[in-house]
């Protein structure tokens, strides 16, 4: 038995590949640029989400009771609520300082009237972080500033509460300094970590001065 004749395989024309591959290419860069484009329509609305979930707030944790840090944490508050910023200032163990209005020593134990006789009184009685030469350094300051305009530490701090800057005294560190709550400034608020963690993880600018 004869096996049937098996027809040649025909030839393409090579101008026909070409243009076949040429059209399969064409189609496949438009497909690519489409969704690359997409990609990036994406990424860029995934970014306006993010940058959009971000509180225009800066948060400050003061820590030093210094005169100089001190003047330079209330000037970047009160110029972050002038460029129409929230501000949120922790204060800390020594930054506690800037927050009291007067000393007590009643109903304190003997290690809390130690540490309230060693730390300053107020904002108006701290020194300065270098140069203090026993209260001078704060007091030669105070006569520059004075002759550059620039406004001393209690007036700062009078223009923060009237800028409505939120003021949050650290309870654990006021344990640990023997500070009551009668001694600090009564437009303030009260707070721990969990609070400054909550301001914090949605600001713009943090800064532990």
């Amino acid at each position: 038995m004869s096996r049937p004749a098996i027809d040649p395989i025909p030839e393409f024309d090579p101008k026909l590949e070409a243009l076949v591959e040429q059209i399969v290419d064409r189609k496949l860069a438009e497909a690519l640029g489409d969704v690359n484009s997409r990609l990036e329509d994406a990424f860029s609305r995934l970014k306006e989400v993010e940058e959009a979930s971000i509180a225009q707030r800066v948060t400050i944790v003061v820590f030093s009771g210094d005169f100089d840090r001190l003047i330079a944490a209330f000037i970047i508050a009160n110029g972050a609520v002038a460029m129409g910023m929230d501000v949120s200032m922790y204060f800390t163990f020594w930054g506690l300082t800037a927050l009291k209005k007067e000393t007590k020593y009643a109903g304190k134990s003997i290690a809390e009237k130690m540490v309230s006789l060693m730390m300053p009184t107020g904002p108006g009685a701290v020194g300065t972080s270098r140069l203090n030469f026993l209260g001078v350094g704060p007091a030669f300051f105070k006569m520059l500033m004075d002759q550059n305009h620039v406004e001393t530490l209690p007036d700062l701090i009078e223009v923060a509460k009237d800028l409505e800057v939120k003021m949050i005294a650290c309870q654990m560190s006021m344990g640990v300094m023997g500070i009551k709550k009668e001694e600090l400034l009564d437009e303030i608020e009260y707070g721990g970590v969990a609070t400054y963690l909550g301001d914090a993880s949605d600001s713009r600018v943090t800064l532990f001065i």
